[in-house]
């Protein structure tokens, strides 16, 4: 099975530093950006926080230290020609790439296969008789294909489905109804396509 999958992975360093009774916050949020697997779409950010407002971040693409306020700008001047910018400059190959195997191991190429349940109900609204449900649980990663079969031919109407879920621990959920009007003989079909199977999967009532 072929299926084309986006992804995109953000590495993150956070360092904070928290000041006396005044409240003051100073924080340091670093991260990888990962948009492909050759190497060539990666990005360092690397900003800085006071009170949760961004005084200075650098960019990678851009190659420099932009300033967003008063003290900001002041900083971005002063270590854009100094050895912050160029310490800065070799996170990219010292940090995100050299990390790189590991994270896209780690996470990108992982996959659970799909937990499918299929189950009828009594329909909302009066349009047909019946109705079933194809629900796709805990899988990994993202995309995934569910289809109803009708004797063999996938029936698009009368099909309603949401988004892929996240259940809020990597893992996803999908859900589509068929709404139909039963037939002697037919054999009605749920059909699961997913990268962690070697073909798609077909789920039948009873």
């Amino acid at each position: 099975m072929s299926m084309l999958i986006a992804f995109y992975i953000c590495l993150t360093q956070f360092l904070s530093i928290f000041s006396g009774i005044d409240g003051y916050f100073n924080h340091r949020l670093s991260q990888c950006q990962y948009s492909s697997k050759d190497l060539h779409g990666i990005e360092y950010i690397d900003s800085y926080y006071f009170n949760q407002v961004e005084n200075i971040r650098f960019n990678s693409t851009v190659g420099k230290f932009v300033g967003y306020t008063e003290l900001g700008l002041k900083n971005a001047e002063a270590w854009n020609k100094g050895q912050e910018l160029a310490r800065v400059l070799g996170e990219l190959e010292r940090f995100c790439k050299h990390n790189a195997d590991l994270h896209y191991s780690a996470i990108l190429d992982k996959t659970v296969e799909p937990h499918v349940r299929l189950s009828s109900v009594t329909p909302p609204s009066g349009r047909h008789p019946a109705m079933l449900i194809c629900s796709a649980y805990d899988f990994y990663p993202k995309p995934i294909r569910v289809t109803w079969l009708r004797d063999g031919q996938e029936v698009k109407s009368d099909v309603t489905s949401t988004e892929e879920l996240a259940n809020g621990d990597w893992y996803y959920q999908i859900h589509s109804n068929l709404e139909y009007t039963p037939k002697s003989g037919e054999k009605i079909s749920c059909m699961v396509e997913h990268i962690s199977l070697t073909e798609p999967m077909m789920y039948r009532l009873g």
